[in-house]
């Protein structure tokens, strides 16, 4: 990648569109709202209240991000999305549960205006959902051809400059890599075959970067992690990035490995389990959307304490997840964690972890983040796969021969630095020795 000789300022509107209008979106676009009605902080948002060193510990110079680096203001973000329920979004916000009444109340006139379009949408690869606000088609091609026109629809109308999509929608079944994925022509002839391996989030993800709409995918599908979609991002130099939201639990162990690892502590074996009652929980309840999360959340460890390298530490993990829907519970997520580890002289010793979470919550400022950054990406001139934002995913996406960085503190450096090499700033190492010499 290239250091962009200059990156593009942001002018006008920037247009963000949400397939799936459920709860983490409305609480995304709830919070932003109160935000600039002076009605709440963007508490959890790194490029809100983020600040970033330049230069020297004893130089002094740690400006906010937003200060750094030409984002687009949160007043310029308008909205719209997708949904196979027809509920605005005052509606579908209320249905989720997530904000009190009395958040909600201070934003009703403005989320009731945003109305979703009708979803691109699949019964066999999201079982648990079931909604009649849905487009028809001949064939997977002109459902995505549909989205395509939706998206000059809204750019036309909302008179927006630049476009940034992040999908907020369900997980969908396990689907492996195929020969239908290797291409972009053979992606198109399979949408046209209404090909099985071709879910629903990749007709968004094809009709976005082939509208020049960059992408980043909050879910753990496959979507944009496929050759086909990958091409065509370098040949439309489109950006996009993903996958699944690092929240809860797996944002804990991404804190906790590190710590391990970087004393040299074994681990013996790492137990989760999670209740959640939302329409999220509903959908993990498949089996089949089951697996796809599972992979997601499984892979972090073995990538961060690298047991190929650390045998005697790390070799023999017991690693289980277990997600379980509880209705009570909403959209309030706990996250239990036993883990077992041996420090000295393999003596052993346990670690508890209690996560009682707000899911929405925290993914809400993860969204605005992904949203910012992506235009900003955009401007600057990047194409293809954004290894910088792997801070915010689960599964970070990259280049197939390397391996992903999941180690949360290795991915804020990434960040940071790729923020500083942006603009001409030296890049932070932390080896200090300077102040010694």
């Amino acid at each position: 990648m290239e250091k962009p000789s200059k990156i593009a300022k942001p002018k006008g509107k920037l247009g963000v569109l949400l397939p799936g209008i459920g709860a983490v979106s409305t609480t995304f676009m709830a919070g932003v709202e109160l935000v600039r009605k002076g009605k709440a902080q963007p508490v959890g948002s790194l490029t809100q209240l983020g600040t970033i060193r330049l230069g020297k510990r004893t130089d002094g110079r740690s400006p906010l991000i937003k200060k750094l680096v030409p984002l687009a203001e949160l007043d310029d973000l308008v909205f719209g999305g997708w949904d196979l329920f027809k509920d605005n979004a005052y509606e579908a916000a209320a249905h989720a549960g997530v904000l009190s009444k009395e958040d909600l109340g201070k934003v009703k006139p403005f989320l009731s205006k945003i109305k979703p379009m009708k979803a691109a949408f699949d019964k066999e690869y999201v079982k648990k959902l079931d909604g009649d606000y849905v487009k028809k088609g001949k064939n997977k091609y002109e459902l995505a051809l549909q989205l395509k026109a939706d998206i000059e629809t809204f750019r036309k109308t909302n008179r927006v400059s630049r476009l940034v999509t992040c999908w907020c929608g369900s997980t969908e079944v396990f689907i492996k890599p195929e020969d239908v994925h290797s291409t972009p022509e053979k992606f198109i002839e399979g949408m046209k075959k209404n090909h099985p391996a071709i879910a629903p989030s990749m007709l968004y993800a094809w009709a976005c970067v082939t509208s020049g709409v960059p992408f980043a995918n909050g879910a753990p599908n496959l979507t944009v992690d496929i050759p086909a979609i990958q091409q065509l991002a370098l040949e439309h130099n489109v950006a996009i990035c993903g996958k699944d939201f690092k929240t809860g639990q797996t944002l804990m162990k991404t804190i906790l490995a590190p710590g391990f690892k970087a004393r040299m502590l074994g681990l013996e074996g790492w137990y989760s389990t999670n209740i959640l009652g939302n329409r999220d929980g509903e959908v993990l309840d498949d089996p089949g959307s089951f697996k796809t999360k599972e992979e997601s959340k499984l892979g972090a460890l073995e990538y961060i304490l690298q047991p190929q390298l650390y045998p005697q530490l790390y070799g023999k993990i017991h690693h289980k997840v277990r997600i379980n829907y509880y209705p009570p519970r909403g959209d309030n997520k706990e996250g239990w964690d036993n883990i077992d580890i041996f420090g000295w002289l393999n003596y052993p010793m346990q670690i508890k972890v209690d996560f009682l979470c707000r899911d929405s919550i925290l993914a809400a400022p993860i969204v605005l983040d992904l949203v910012l950054f992506m235009d900003l990406a955009q401007r600057a001139g990047f194409r293809g796969i954004q290894e910088w934002l792997s801070f915010y995913f689960k599964s970070p996406m990259t280049r197939p021969e390397l391996y992903p960085e999941h180690d949360l503190f290795i991915q804020s450096m990434k960040l940071k630095n790729t923020l500083r090499w942006m603009v001409g700033e030296e890049l932070i190492t932390h080896l200090g020795q300077e102040y010694y010499d």
